[in-house]
């Protein structure tokens, strides 16, 4: 996890928002997992990649919204959290039992959070 950061941190040196990178990198994931769902039978063997992505991502977001240091209103931490721990637990799921409508959840919450971050409604 600790590489997951270093790159998190090196690209958020080259953008112009913490906001909008992390929009980004959301979008980034929901569209690796779309590809996956959306060719199912020619992409599957990228499901593991997809979803490690989508976790180590995850994971970052969960570990800044617990630092105690995080100035954001403890309500949105928490949320925060909330969602890494329904993205983890819906992770396992999925690598137990494969199914590319399992991956829509995913997908729906990447983006919409990639849409608040960017003001979009």
């Amino acid at each position: 996890m600790h590489h997951g950061a270093k790159a998190y941190g090196a690209i958020a040196k080259q953008t112009t928002s913490p906001r909008k990178l992390e929009a980004d990198l959301l979008l980034d994931a929901a569209a690796r997992l779309q590809a996956v769902r959306d060719r199912w039978e020619e992409k599957r063997d990228e499901l593991d990649a997809a979803l490690t992505n989508n976790r180590r991502l995850w994971s970052i977001f969960l570990t800044s919204a617990t630092n105690a240091d995080n100035p954001l209103p403890a309500d949105l931490r928490q949320n925060v959290a909330n969602l890494g721990i329904f993205i983890f637990n819906e992770t396992l799921s999925i690598q137990a039992n494969p199914r590319p409508e399992a991956l829509a959840p995913l997908i729906r919450i990447n983006r919409d959070l990639a849409a608040g971050l960017l003001g979009r409604a």
